[in-house]
C-alpha cells in the first residue's frame, strides 16, 4: 500500500480536530493544526492552509513508516488504520508494540485487540483515545472497498 485513502484521512481528521493556536495535548505535548507536534511551542498560531500542509506531511510520514516496517501483506483499510495509529502514537511506540509483532507475524485476528490497549494518556485511560482505538480497529477489520 502506498497511499492513505479518504477513509483513513477522514479518520485522522475526525479525532485530531483542528486548532489554529498551539495547545498542550493530554500528554503535555505542544500541538497545533490537526495534531502537528514538530517544533511547536506555546504561543504558535497557523493558518488553515498551513494546518492542511502539516497534516499531509504528517500523514505521509506515518504512511512511510507503515510502508517501511510492515512486512505482512495488508489491505487498504488495514493500512489506513495503521497509518492513523502511527500518526497518533508514533513510530517508536508502534514498532515496540504487540500490534506490530502480531501484524508482522500474520496474527491479523489479534491486531484490533492490540490497538485497543493504547488508550492511556498520562497513566490513565482516556475516553477519547479509546474511541479512536475502537474506530481504528473497526477500520482495520472492515471489508476492503467498503465505505466508512
Amino acid at each position: 500500500m502506498s497511499n492513505f485513502q479518504y477513509t483513513g484521512l477522514a479518520l485522522t481528521e475526525s479525532f485530531e480536530g483542528r486548532r489554529l493556536s498551539a495547545y498542550q495535548d493530554s500528554n503535555g505535548i505542544w500541538t497545533i493544526g490537526d495534531g502537528h507536534t514538530a517544533n511547536v511551542k506555546q504561543g504558535d498560531t497557523c493558518t488553515p492552509e498551513q494546518a492542511d500542509a502539516w497534516l499531509l506531511e504528517d500523514i505521509q510520514w506515518a504512511a512511510n513508516v507503515v510502508n517501511t516496517v510492515v512486512t505482512y501483506p495488508i489491505n487498504q483499510n488495514e493500512f489506513n488504520a495503521l497509518v492513523d495509529f502511527v500518526f497518533n502514537c508514533g513510530s517508536g511506540h508502534f514498532q515496540h508494540s504487540s500490534l506490530f509483532r502480531d501484524l508482522n507475524a500474520g496474527n491479523i485476528a489479534q491486531c484490533a485487540a492490540d490497538m485497543e490497549k493504547w488508550d492511556y494518556a498520562g497513566g490513565q485511560v482516556c475516553a477519547g483515545l479509546l474511541r479512536r482505538r475502537v474506530a481504528e480497529a473497526a477500520e482495520f477489520n472492515s471489508i476492503q472497498g467498503a465505505s466508512a
